[in-house]
């Protein structure tokens, strides 16, 4: 068979760069998705001497915008034959409420929405590779989350932390949700906890609440270089020991039960109905309201982005 291909989100810098680089040194194919071309233009350079025998390239995308998300769904489409690990890895804290120009709090539209969009679109080239693998990077943030992320248009009810905190639950909601609609294929769906990792994470909000992040772990003894933190990520997305395991949460390459409202069976299917109809107005799916209720999903219902 060719060569593996993986496209990877969030790959500029942090645990989807150092990712990135672990995964072409062993051979995979890499496509970086990117905001900034010149830093995903540098990513490529910095990887490929690393790496000679793999491609690296990049598609640019603004994660917080579906219509972004349209086209790099297209561009995908019409360059792969195929998608063989699929890392929905991108993902940021805004303590300041923001609302996107398609009417989306920005934490729902980046953490959450961009890649329920994303892989979804994505199915039909997942189910082309004989054991695609999509890994959804949550946190151990989740834990203090217990209900379905909202999409908040009012500055006075938002609370940044609280938003995170749902977003990361909505990560493994939908990683469990969509892990049992594809028990039926060749697809498996774990999410992962990278842990504290020393990034320029939550950096947008200002050099005290990012300081405030790294001593938080730092006191704790957990603050973990970014190749560190990437390492279970690349075993999800290589390791033969995990081929076949589906609808998992993993921390440190180990199995870990995450927080008892991940299970909710409930909270799931609110999650999924919530997501199509923020997205149903786009025409983003085809079938989408016979979507609901069902137990296994058709690719060829999601063939149009």
């Amino acid at each position: 068979m060719s060569q593996k291909t993986c496209l990877i989100t969030g790959a500029t810098s942090g645990i989807g760069r150092a990712a990135a680089l672990a995964l072409a040194r062993q051979g995979f194919r890499v496509i970086i998705v990117a905001r900034n071309g010149d830093k995903a233009e540098r990513v490529c350079r910095h990887i490929r001497p690393h790496s000679p025998q793999s491609e690296v390239s990049y598609y640019l995308c603004d994660l917080s915008l579906l219509e972004h998300v349209r086209r790099l769904v297209s561009q995908a489409r019409a360059d792969l034959d195929r998608i063989d690990v699929l890392v929905n890895n991108a993902g940021a804290r805004f303590l300041r409420h923001q609302v996107t120009a398609e009417g989306i709090e920005i934490t729902l539209a980046t953490n959450h929405l961009s890649h329920f969009l994303l892989t979804l679109s994505l199915l039909e080239l997942l189910g082309k590779s004989p054991e695609a693998r999509i890994i959804n990077v949550a946190s151990g943030a989740h834990y203090g989350a217990d209900g379905v992320i909202e999409n908040i248009l009012q500055a006075d009810k938002y609370d940044g932390k609280k938003q995170y905190a749902l977003s990361k639950l909505a990560n493994v909601l939908f990683t469990y949700a969509l892990s049992e609609k594809l028990r039926e294929s060749s697809i498996t769906v774990n999410a992962v906890d990278p842990g504290g990792v020393a990034t320029n994470f939550a950096r947008n909000n200002g050099l005290i609440p990012w300081l405030k992040h790294r001593l938080y772990y730092l006191g704790k003894g957990e603050l973990l270089s970014p190749g560190k933190g990437a390492e279970t990520v690349v075993y999800l997305a290589s390791a033969p020991e995990v081929r076949g395991i589906t609808g998992k949460y993993f921390f440190n390459k180990q199995e870990k039960k995450s927080s008892s409202a991940s299970y909710d069976k409930d909270l799931q299917k609110r999650l999924w109905e919530m997501s199509l109809a923020l997205i149903k107005n786009r025409d983003t799916l085809k079938n989408r309201d016979t979507l609901k209720n069902r137990d296994t999903l058709d690719f060829s219902e999601f063939s149009r982005a």
